[in-house]
């Protein structure tokens, strides 16, 4: 007989994270140059191709950035990348964007920034996470997670840098494509990184994820959020009684097990009505509600709102 396959709620979540990319653009910054990039809901994702330069953030700290170095911002927070410390920073919004390839442009500074210095060469993308499975992950993450630690404990992420590198450097069909499945998978990387060295100081959601039996109950939720789970069912789910069940939920996640099915049903349905443009019906089927009317009831008691403001509010 086979052994069972040890649980692994974190990876299983992992699996499912992917990336939209909303832009993909190559930056170059020649001194004394530095471009300002805004608050986003998108996250940020910055490979220096060439040369070295800093990331600054909204309070002011400099993060030196090499050749081969990546960055990413999971929460997209305002920051700015400077050819160095005396820069002068100017929003990205004002760079020409001069197309190179379908879903690539090349920011150019314009204005007669000139220099003979190289300055910096910067691969950059705005991605919308996929946030189905991961939305929780992400809040809790720091503003900027660093790629230059990783490559020691995954040594396959180095190749993948290096491939980014050689893309940069040639104008070859379809590298707008290759970066842009590069970045994701050097992302992903850095989300399971971070994960597996601790999640920083961070706790309860993360915490229920690494227990090993209450993470599998997480995991079959977002797995399947639109079965009509009970109590029962999920402190089956962990192999236990519903009241040791309910009070380990409760402790770890700061809300009851039905809430927070609640809860998550509702954040997906605010992602496929806004940003899917999928029918309020559709929405309400997939989530397994037995009518449109009882659907709008609880997304309202929840959000707040009915279900059409969250189309219109795309």
């Amino acid at each position: 007989m086979n052994a069972p396959v040890p649980s692994d709620p974190i990876g299983e979540l992992l699996m499912g994270m992917r990336m939209r990319g909303a832009s993909y653009g190559k930056l170059h910054l020649p001194p004394p140059l530095g471009a300002a990039f805004p608050a986003s809901t998108e996250a940020r994702f910055h490979f220096v191709a060439g040369g070295m330069g800093l990331l600054r953030s909204p309070s002011g700290d400099l993060m030196p950035l090499s050749c081969g170095d990546a960055v990413l911002l999971p929460r997209g927070d305002e920051h700015a990348l400077v050819s160095r410390a005396d820069a002068e920073v100017r929003p990205i919004e004002t760079f020409l964007t001069v197309p190179l390839c379908p879903g690539m442009c090349s920011f150019e500074p314009g204005c007669g920034k000139t220099s003979p210095e190289k300055g910096v060469l910067i691969f950059s993308a705005a991605m919308q996470f996929e946030l189905d499975t991961l939305h929780p992950l992400i809040e809790l993450m720091p503003s900027v997670l660093h790629v230059g630690s990783i490559p020691g404990k995954e040594p396959e992420v180095r190749p993948l840098l290096d491939a980014m590198e050689r893309e940069m450097s040639t104008n070859r069909a379809g590298t707008a494509g290759i970066l842009a499945r590069l970045a994701e998978v050097v992302a992903a990387s850095v989300v399971r990184n971070w994960v597996e060295c601790g999640c920083g100081d961070a706790s309860g959601w993360v915490a229920a994820l690494r227990d090993e039996r209450l993470g599998r109950v997480l995991a079959a939720l977002h797995r399947d959020p639109g079965r009509e789970w009970t109590l029962a069912e999920m402190a089956a789910a962990m192999g236990s009684s519903r009241s040791v069940f309910a009070e380990r939920f409760a402790a770890a996640t700061g809300t009851t097990p039905l809430r927070y099915v609640g809860a998550l049903r509702m954040r997906l349905a605010a992602q496929w009505l806004s940003r899917d443009r999928m029918s309020i019906d559709q929405v309400a089927r997939q989530l397994g509600y037995q009518s449109q009317a009882a659907f709008s009831r609880a997304y309202k008691r929840v959000t707040g709102q009915p279900p059409g403001q969250a189309r219109k509010a795309r």
